[in-house]
């Protein structure tokens, strides 16, 4: 028989947990990568009963929360509502979360998440048995950059998914966090390469110089890297992307021009920063940023 040593066997530590914030503050995101996918999920079902929680959704390992700014009573009891996100609170360039939790909501919410990558510091209470416990950490408040790239392949070589995830993962960063990657099916159009598919990347920059840099060394390697002469990449500096949910449903139900694209773009207040052709699918890729399960079929409706 094998005997094992266990450093500390009662905390298994987040891989990640960043937060993006829209301009005004009012709203967040709380994105956490987590190494327990259990944990994660019983989580996710008790913090939705928290009064701050608009909306829940998992991806793969990672649970997302959308939530209003600010501080709430949690009422907690066990087994029905045994944990919560008490308060988010921006303050200056960071922003405060406090979870609580009873039994092992309360490890969950304490050392578990304090440990995580994205944690600048953190404090918490004593966790475990059958009291309550409460921890706050504090990550860097970043905001969400939007990247819908198209055309990289030709119909001899290439794949826009594989080489755009491989650029993001190398610029993945502190200071520029690659959160997600969506491929979005488009409508078959007669220039396709093959299957007509586009992505989007999602980052949680820090800053707009973070930004900046990570959108000037994403072009550069696009231009290296692509084998395709149309490549297209919009970006968008945005909360959400509903702006450009109109133009999506039109580039997933037929054949639209790059002049169109390129008007749309504008007026929506997305940047071109390639202007190939590929900017028909990079602008209707942008929507479907973090529905990576829906965006695959073009039968999906955009929330």
């Amino acid at each position: 028989m094998k005997e094992i040593e266990l450093k500390d066997p009662y905390t298994i530590p987040y891989k990640g947990i960043y937060a993006v914030c829209d301009k005004s503050n009012e709203h967040a995101e709380i994105i956490e990568h987590t190494n327990c996918y259990a944990g994660a999920a019983w989580s996710k079902f008790h913090y939705s009963h928290s009064p701050l929680i608009l909306k829940t959704s998992s991806i793969g390992n990672m649970i997302r929360y959308l939530v209003k700014t600010g501080t709430s009573t949690l009422e907690l009891k066990p087994s029905t509502a045994a944990a919560g996100i008490e308060s988010v609170v921006v303050e200056g360039d960071d922003i405060h979360i406090t979870y609580a939790g009873l039994g092992g909501g309360g490890v969950g919410a304490t050392k578990c998440r304090a440990l995580a990558d994205g944690v600048n510091r953190y404090e918490c209470s004593e966790s475990g048995g059958g009291r309550a416990a409460k921890g706050t950490i504090i990550v860097p408040r970043r905001e969400r950059v939007l990247i819908g790239i198209d055309d990289t392949d030709t119909k001899e070589e290439g794949a826009t998914w594989t080489m755009t995830h491989n650029i993001a993962e190398a610029l993945n960063c502190p200071e520029s966090v690659y959160i997600s990657q969506t491929l979005v099916q488009l409508f078959p159009v007669s220039a396709k390469t093959q299957n007509c598919v586009s992505t989007v990347l999602e980052f949680g920059c820090i800053n707009e110089k973070a930004k900046q840099e990570l959108l000037e060394t994403l072009k550069a390697a696009l231009l290296k890297y692509s084998v395709s002469d149309q490549t297209g990449m919009i970006v968008l500096d945005s909360f959400d992307a509903d702006m450009t949910k109109t133009y999506s449903r039109e580039c997933r139900s037929g054949e639209l021009t790059r002049d169109y694209a390129l008007q749309y773009a504008q007026e929506c207040g997305a940047d071109v920063w390639l202007d190939g052709n590929g900017v028909i699918g990079a602008l209707g890729a942008l929507a479907w940023f973090a529905q990576p399960d829906e965006s695959v079929k073009l039968s999906a409706k955009l929330e």
